[in-house]
Formats: C-alpha cells, structure tokens, sequence
C-alpha cells in the first residue's frame, strides 16, 4: 500500500479552491460595476429618489462618460435612469 504524503492535495480539494476564486473574482467585478461612482460630485448632490431622477445619459452610457458630463451615475437600481442630473447644491445666503 502506498502512503500519499499529508502536503499533497486531494484534486477535489484544488479544483474547489478554483472554483471559489473564481468566484470571488466574479463577486468582486459585479460589485465593482455598480458601485456609485461621483466623481466631481458630492455623495448629497447624487442622493436623488430614484422617482425623482432626470436621465442624462443614453443608452449604454458607461460611468465615466456619464460623469464627464457632469452627473451621477448609479446602477444599483433597475428601471431607472443610472446616469441622471445632480442635486444642485445650495448655499445659505443671509
């Protein structure tokens, strides 16, 4: 009988090892796309209802042309407008 010595790993072992970095990276880029992207913009000013929300962008607008035309970009919620027009923010004047 042979002995398989303790630092060899089982195939099914590395082939789920695999798998879950695989899924890991997935997860990671999935989320990272439609993370809020603001750049230029303050988190208040992109804080619109998604109700309230003014398209400004097209069809297949990535985040940074949305932002180079001076929006938000949010893709978290379907069926709405993820490049829309920013809240305008107010100064108090006295």
């Amino acid at each position: 009988m042979k002995r398989v010595p303790s630092c060899v790993l089982e195939p099914t072992v590395v082939i789920m090892a695999r798998a879950l970095c695989l899924l890991g990276l997935v997860l990671t880029l999935v989320f990272s796309s439609s993370v809020e992207e603001y750049v230029g913009l303050s988190a208040n000013q992109c804080a619109v209802p998604a109700k309230d929300r003014v398209d400004c962008g097209y069809p297949q607008v990535t985040p940074e042309q949305c932002n180079n035309r001076g929006c938000c970009f949010d893709s978290s919620i379907p069926e709405v407008p993820w490049c829309f027009k920013p809240l305008q923010e107010t100064e108090c004047t006295f």
